[in-house]
This record gives structure tokens, sequence and C-alpha cells, in this order.
């Protein structure tokens, strides 16, 4: 918004230019214009100096001289003849009192553009809004808006001596003017702008100011464009903050309460879904259960939990849904009652970076994949015990060629920097198991430590290899160090740790410690 020249423009008046001077500078913003003056003419200054100064000299006193060299400079200067661009703003006044006494209102600062005759105006506006937010005003109140129609009961308008009541009318197009209903009559008449500071509309976040309706930003000011970034930051770019993002997918050895991931102190824009006839539940850091708890299916709702609202929705057909704003106060734990196979629970928030480390070693120490049911069988029928993952032995040396042909040389510091830095996990863990299906093959591993991850990493994971014969093949009971990407399946109901082949995969010792610390800070950012 720009005002008007004479509310916010300030033009300052310049001398007549001297005929032969250049338009060499301002002089509000150079202090010393005589340094421009030509040299021939400032030689002839410096000569008349030296003959007054001279024994016997009689001219004027130095005072005077002194004076009408400095006009003579300013003269040749030429103030302001050619100055080119915008001018300058005086530092913005104080806040306004606030416009309402009650509930929401604005207060204004304004500065003023300082500038030569022949300058652009200055850039951006003389007056800034922004939102003050006092005490709800009491029940019974009335609005602003009905305040200022109720300035024209009474009196005669529209050029007749008939006099209405007012009350205000929302249906014409302008909503920051003053548009009022006469009771009792099928018209309205609009008496100019609202004041500003007048809400848009009931139950609207929008002002009026200057006749347009302004929503404040992150930064409180009206008009600004500033929101919040995933993090909470005003403007922020969502550096300040890791997203978590998985599937939990463990189909779940029986009936009952499993858990599904902890949702720590200060996470944002939370959300849970699955598809089944399973039920999300969630519990306090209390223990007490907001919603699904005991057994019992809640009604979907809004339900308040750890200073944030938590909706739930359960749409006809078994899908739910859990989302909240946050952020949290307390932790919270995300629960599934099973009560069929689990196709998989997606889930994902927002969290600080300083709280991301105590949420890994919170989950790890855990152990979120040894889940901790509450026993209670809700099918009759016991289910079977899951089959224990086969544990195939170290291959043994024999006369029997191995069928798998060798794996590319993966050695060097490129490969190791290309792999580290375009991996979603970089971590040392041990190999339990190993099991090969099809045309692909499965380590479960122990996790031990972690360098690098784009979401959490539970302590035991499954780690799969695109082939039969993975390269570089993992010994059991071995530690390595291995790079590894994510991979979720078009549905979302599956969720990968891959190993790409001839990938990062090399026995953990000391040296191949510090090596990858120091490819951490090689990677591009």
């Amino acid at each position: 918004m720009r005002h008007p020249l004479d509310q916010g423009q300030v033009t300052l008046p310049s001398p007549a230019p001297h005929p032969g001077a250049p338009g060499c500078c301002r002089s509000h913003r150079i202090l010393n214009c005589a340094q421009l003056v030509p040299t021939a003419q400032m030689g002839k200054l410096r000569r008349r100096e030296e003959e007054r100064l001279a024994p016997g000299h009689t001219g004027r006193p130095r005072p005077l001289r002194n004076l009408l060299l400095l006009l003579w400079t300013l003269l040749n200067c030429g103030l302001g003849v050619n100055a080119q661009g915008p001018g300058e703003w005086t530092p913005w006044g104080s806040w306004s009192r606030c416009s309402s006494s009650c509930g929401r209102g604005l207060s204004v600062r304004r500065r003023q553009c300082v500038r030569f005759p022949r300058e652009e105006l200055c850039w951006g506006d003389t007056h800034e809004y922004r939102l003050c937010q006092l005490p709800e005003c009491p029940p019974g109140a009335v609005p602003f808006r009905d305040l200022q129609c109720a300035l024209y009961n009474g009196h005669p308008v529209l050029g007749t001596q008939k006099t209405y009541q007012w009350v205000p009318f929302y249906g014409a197009p302008n909503q920051c003017d003053l548009n009022c209903l006469a009771e009792g009559h099928d018209f309205y008449h609009s008496f100019g702008r609202v004041l500003d500071g007048t809400p848009c509309r009931p139950g609207t976040q929008g002002l009026c100011v200057a006749g347009r309706c302004l929503s404040a930003g992150c930064d409180g000011l009206l008009g600004s464009d500033a929101r919040e970034d995933r993090c909470g930051r005003c403007g922020g770019a969502n550096d300040s903050c890791l997203f978590v993002q998985r599937v939990f997918r463990d189909a779940g050895a029986f009936a009952g309460y499993w858990n599904v991931t902890l949702i720590p102190e200060g996470a944002r824009h939370i959300r849970a879904a699955h598809r089944s006839r399973n039920h999300l539940a969630l519990m306090g850091g209390d223990g007490r259960y907001v919603f699904n708890g005991n057994w019992a299916v809640s009604p979907p709702g809004t339900y308040e939990a750890a200073g944030t609202r938590v909706v739930y929705t359960r749409v006809t057909g078994s899908e739910e849904t859990l989302r909240a704003a946050g952020p949290t106060s307390e932790d919270l734990l995300l629960q599934v009652l099973l009560q069929e196979p689990n196709p998989g629970v997606e889930f994902e928030f927002w969290l600080p970076r300083e709280r991301y480390g105590p949420f890994q070693e919170e989950a790890q120490a855990q152990g979120w994949s040894l889940r901790q049911p509450q026993p209670r069988e809700v099918d009759p029928q016991s289910p079977e015990s899951p089959a224990a993952p086969t544990v195939i032995p170290p291959r043994t040396p024999g006369p029997t060629p191995d069928p798998c042909p060798p794996c590319p040389d993966t050695r060097g510091r490129a490969h190791r920097l290309l792999h580290y830095c375009g991996s979603d996990f970089v971590f040392r863990a041990r190999v339990l198991g190993r099991v090969r299906q099809a045309q692909e093959t499965r380590y479960e591993v122990r996790v031990q430590l972690i360098y690098k991850n784009r979401s959490p990493l539970r302590a035991l994971e499954y780690v799969w290899a695109p082939s039969r014969c993975p390269c570089p093949p993992l010994a059991l009971h071995r530690d390595y160090l291995l790079a590894a990407q994510r991979l979720i399946s078009p549905d979302g109901t599956q969720d990968w740790l891959l190993l790409p082949h001839a990938g990062y995969a090399r026995p953990w010792s000391p040296a191949e410690d510090s090596r990858v610390r120091l490819a951490a800070r090689h990677c591009p950012l």
C-alpha cells in the first residue's frame, strides 16, 4: 500500500545549479562535496588562500571567506540536479495503540520518504500494520461494525428526511465497505469504508485496512506472506527439523495391542493411517489411553492430548487416520489393535533436530521390533506361532564350484564417497541371519551404530539385496558398514532397506570407521 505523497513523501528544495558545475553529488549522502570540484578550480582556490595568508595581505576576514568558499562549493556541486534512484526512508515511528479495546485489532507505525526533486519515490510502504490480540470481548459486547452502522441511526440519508435503523449487511461485493441494511426494509446503503481494524466478516481472521481485507502472516504483520515452516519457524525453510516417515509392517504374532512408534515431545504435523479392520490407539505419557484403549473402540472425533488436538477419523470401509498439528508437550505412544493381519500402518511427523538423537536412542533401547503386546486373544482359535527365520550357515569350500559369479571390485575412496552421499542410511550392523528367496536375499541385522539416516532405524532390521548372489556377500556373525537405500512399494504397504548391487558393504574396522566419517564431510549440501 502506498499512501499519497503529501502523507509520506518529503521533498527537499535545491538551489539553482552553477552554469558550469557538474551534478557531482547529493549533499545528504556525501559530506565533503569540495572533493569533487574540478582540479583547476581547486588550484585557483589554493593560490588565493596562499596570497591571503601572505604577509601584508589585507583581505576579508578568514571566517567570511570560508563561508563564501562553502557557498561557492555547494553551488558548483549543483545539489540534486542529476540525482537518480529512490529517496531514503526515515526510521519507523513507534507503534500506535491497538484499534480495539478487546479481541483482535491492529496498530500502525509510519515513516517518511526524504527525496530531492528529481529523485524517484522511495520503494516500500509508508505505513505498516500489525495484529494486536487483546483479551476476548465480554459476552454481549457490540461488534465493531455494528457500532459503525449504528452511528447513522436516526440521521437522514439518501437525500430525504426519512431516518432508519441500520445493521451490518454482508452480502455486498466489497466486504471492507460499511454496508448497512435498513431494518425492516429490503435495501442497504454503503457509507464508505469501514474503519481500519474492522473484521472483514464474522468468524474470519482478516481485518480491513485502507479498504482491503488483509490477513496477518506468522510475523504478525497484516498483508505479510510469511508462513510457518514444518518446524514451526516463521519464514523458515524446514532446515531446523527432520522428517520421520515409515511404515510399520510387522505382521503380528497374535491379536492385541502392538507398539507402532514413539511420538516424541515437540513433534509436529503428525499423521498415521491404515486400511484394515484393525484400530489405531494412542496412549499418553501417563500411560492412559487417549482413544481406542482397554479393548474399547472410541468414536471418531477430536481429542486433546499432549497439548494439541488429535483428530481421529474412521471411514466406513475400514480406513482410519490420525492427525495432529502439534507441537506435542509430552511423549505419545502410537499403537495398533490387531484383529487381522497387518497390511501396514503409515506414520510420519516432523521432529526438531535436537530431539531426534534422544528419540533414536529411546526407540532402539525399547527395541520396537521386539513388540510388547498386551496378551489377550480376540480370535477363539489360537494363531500359529510365526516361523523362525531360516539361518543358512556360511558356505564351506568344497569341490562343487560356486554358482555365483565373482563380484566387481568396489574398493576405493570414490566408491565410498558415492554410496555414502547417495544413500538414505549408513550404519554399522552385525549380520544375524540370511534367507534367499526367489531372486533376492534378505539379511537380518542388528544395528549397532548409525552414521546417517533419513528416518529412524530400529535395533533389528531386515536388509534386502536384489539377487540370490548379492554383491558383496555378507558373512554371518560379522560386523559391516552398510550403505542402504529406502524403497517403498507403490501401494505403500511395503518398506524395504535395500542394499544395491555392488554397493557399499565393507567389514567394519577402526580404519574403515575413520574413512566413512571423513566421507561424510565431503558430501554436497
